[in-house]
Order: C-alpha cells, then structure tokens, then sequence
C-alpha cells in the first residue's frame, strides 16, 4: 500500500453494517475480522469475518488473533475480483478504540486497523475509529465516512 497516509477511509454501507454487526456479536470476547476493499480512494467494500484464535482462549477478552487460513483465504478471494486485504479490524470491548502497543507491535505496516471500542466516559456508546499505521512512526486517525 502506498506508504503516505491516506486522506480519509471510505465504508460501504453494507461493509459498517456487517463489520459492527461481527464485532458485537463477539462480545464479551474481541472479534476481528478483514476489510477488503480499493486502495486509491481507501473504500472497504468487503468486509471478511474471522474467528478469534488468540491462544491462551482466557484471553481473547483483551487480545485477538485472526486465523492464517482465513487470511489466505481473505487475500485470494479479493485478488480474484480485482480488489485488496486493506487491513484488518476488531473490537475492544472493555476500552476506547485506540490501538494497543500490542495491537501496533502485531500488525504487518503500513496498514489500514478499525477499532469498535467504548466512549470515553463509562456509559457513552460504542465508537469506531479509524487508524492508519505507518511505516514509521505513531499510528493517525483518520477521518472516514458512510459511502452509499
């Protein structure tokens, strides 16, 4: 992927609708999935639902990992239709969506991470943000909208 950081992310309305839903779904736990989608602009169009394998699974509240097989799986489903494994996404079910040093230290850069995670201040709604980690340097938010 093109090292600068993109402008802003692009989601297809169906691709929220479904990523939201596979996050939640994966509660108490953190779910993950794909997303899948054009590089120029950053749109996911796709987004692909994998299973958590963190090991130990006692875990799996705070930490995730996504299947290998599934990511293969990802990278040549999208290649067959002309289109890219942008990054990944999962939940943080007990924190803000900021990316952990955990988070940062496992993922392959430059790429593109959404995080569902809790407000701030305890009982505000679930957020999700929209991070673009370099090459180098600190992760940065990026700004995304709804896109038909």
């Amino acid at each position: 992927m093109n090292p600068q950081t993109p402008a802003e992310l692009r989601l297809g309305r169906q691709a929220l609708t479904l990523l939201e839903a596979v996050l939640v779904a994966a509660a108490p736990e953190e779910g993950c999935a794909l997303l899948i989608g054009g590089r120029d602009p950053l749109v996911v169009r796709r987004v692909w639902p994998c299973l958590n394998v963190w090991e130990p699974a006692a875990e799996r509240r705070r930490r995730f990992a996504l299947d290998p097989r599934e990511q293969l799986l990802a990278q040549k489903w999208a290649r067959a239709r002309g289109l890219s494994v942008l990054g990944s996404a999962h939940s943080h079910p007990l924190s803000e969506p900021v990316p952990s040093a955990l988070d940062r230290s496992l993922a392959f850069v430059p790429t593109l991470m959404l995080i569902l995670g809790q407000g701030p201040a305890a009982g505000e709604p679930r957020s999700l943000a929209c991070w673009w980690l370099p090459e180098q340097g600190s992760p940065r938010r990026l700004a995304w909208r709804m896109d038909g």
